[in-house]
């Protein structure tokens, strides 16, 4: 049987699609903001460059190499203990595991997208108590958008490579791209943006704790995709002679463009309408809803506009995060890709219900553990645990298990003299960092 191959435009895609999700356009702004800005950005953008980008290259190297699913990839490139390495590609389990809160969440953007379309909060006031009501009691509106998620995600699973995820990339990836361009054109306009350039740029570094450097690499990593498997998976279909260390620089390129376009965008309209950045998680959902008001009917028009570029984002985002382990099914039992996608898809659908249902007052306290409800024990288990594991599993992997000379075989050609400083920083650098930020995420250090 002939294995389904990526284009490179449509792999570069695919990966962007990977890496620009929520993160970027949601979870970006409110930290930037809640660190300050500019001294923030700043520490962040090097940590993508020293640290994301390392780790990019790795994953894609494991994928290339293997041309498997994760957990056979692993247990091929292994040259000793294959039994104990094989593991390793259970990573892919993370971003299934992403997937039970991302599913609501994107659920939850859907919703907006509806609303937008005819009424907007009038104030923050306003704006807060309409998505409190939603998250607290409206379980049926949440269920229906939460199984509109789940249909369209399936669905795109069970057409395969070509015929789903590169052909839903090659659509959705340039639309994402062309919305945020034409509101944040229409931004730099208004007087604000220079308000907003200097906050993402001028660092204020009162702000900046030995948390911020913690949140940056735990950001550039879940913002990239990185240790859930995804990439790697995608790499697998890679055409042959790729060039992947110019695949992952665009990857990691747009992901961080799109993430400072959005956030100057989000500021300016924040400045200009509303009251500011460091809104925290509700700034999508609660400030800027408000901010739109005040624009007038162009407010309705930008922010159905922007929460379709959300949706886009998201849904390119989840269709990664379930492939790794409907890779691993498919390529390990044999199994159809509809039988492996629609399990996969009920698997984080029905789970997914759970979460969604700890949010809601009348099942909230029997859903809650400690200081967190399911929904957010999910979230701090994937973020904390799951994901600087695989980045340190990955690091290690190919830093000191896979033979340097096929790592170099492989690299070398297409990292020149960087090679060597690739290499010191995979093997010694990368992995404390991590661990470090493992720690720190689990409240240990």
């Amino acid at each position: 049987m002939k294995i389904a191959r990526f284009s490179r435009i449509g792999f570069i895609l695919a990966a962007a699609g990977s890496a620009v999700g929520l993160g970027n356009i949601w979870k970006f702004p409110y930290i930037a903001g809640e660190y300050g800005g500019g001294a923030f950005v700043l520490i962040y953008l090097l940590t993508v460059l020293l640290i994301g980008f390392s780790i990019m290259i790795a994953e894609m190297l494991i994928g290339y190499l293997g041309r498997k699913d994760g957990v056979t990839s692993f247990e091929d490139l292994a040259p000793r203990h294959k039994n104990i390495w094989k593991f390793g590609g259970f990573q892919g389990l993370a971003g299934l595991f992403i997937m039970i809160f991302y599913s609501v969440v994107i659920g939850w953007i859907f919703h907006y997208i509806v609303t937008s379309l005819s009424h907007l909060p009038s104030s923050v006031e306003e704006a807060e108590s309409t998505f409190n009501a939603m998250l607290h009691t409206n379980v049926v509106t949440q269920l229906f958008y939460h199984t509109l998620a789940f249909i369209w995600i399936t669905y795109v699973l069970t057409r395969g490579i070509k015929g789903g995820i590169e052909k839903m990339n090659l659509v959705l990836m340039p639309t994402l791209m062309i919305i945020l361009l034409g509101m944040f054109a229409y931004a730099v306009s208004l007087d604000t943006f220079s308000q907003a350039v200097s906050f993402m740029f001028a660092p204020d570094w009162s702000k900046i704790d030995s948390n911020a450097f913690v949140t940056a690499v735990g950001h550039a990593f879940f913002t990239l995709s990185l240790g859930m498997g995804a990439i790697m998976t995608y790499s697998a279909s890679m055409e042959k002679n790729s060039n992947l260390v110019r695949n992952a620089f665009w990857v990691v390129f747009l992901d961080t463009s799109i993430a400072i376009v959005a956030g100057l965008m989000l500021f300016t309209f924040l400045y200009q309408y509303g009251s500011g950045p460091a809104k925290g998680p509700g700034l999508v959902f609660i400030s800027l809803p408000a901010a739109f008001y005040e624009m007038g009917v162009i407010g309705n028009v930008f922010a159905v506009l922007f929460f379709l570029a959300l949706a886009f984002a998201g849904l390119t985002s989840s269709v990664s995060l379930v492939e790794p382990m409907v890779q691993y099914f498919i390529d390990r039992f044999k199994w159809s890709r509809l039988k492996a996608s629609v399990s996969m898809g009920l698997f984080f659908y029905l789970i997914g219900i759970i979460a969604l249902l700890s949010n809601i007052d009348a099942y909230k306290d029997a859903l809650t553990w400690g200081d967190k409800n399911f929904f957010d024990w999910v979230d701090h288990v994937t973020a904390a645990i799951m994901l600087p594991a695989g980045g340190l599993i990955m690091a290690v992997f190919v830093g000191f298990v896979i033979e340097k000379q096929r790592v170099e075989a492989a690299l070398r050609p297409q990292l020149g003299v960087a090679f060597d400083i690739w290499y010191f920083s995979l093997r010694y650098i990368t992995p404390v960092a991590m661990f470090i930020v493992m720690l720190s995420l689990m409240g240990i250090l």
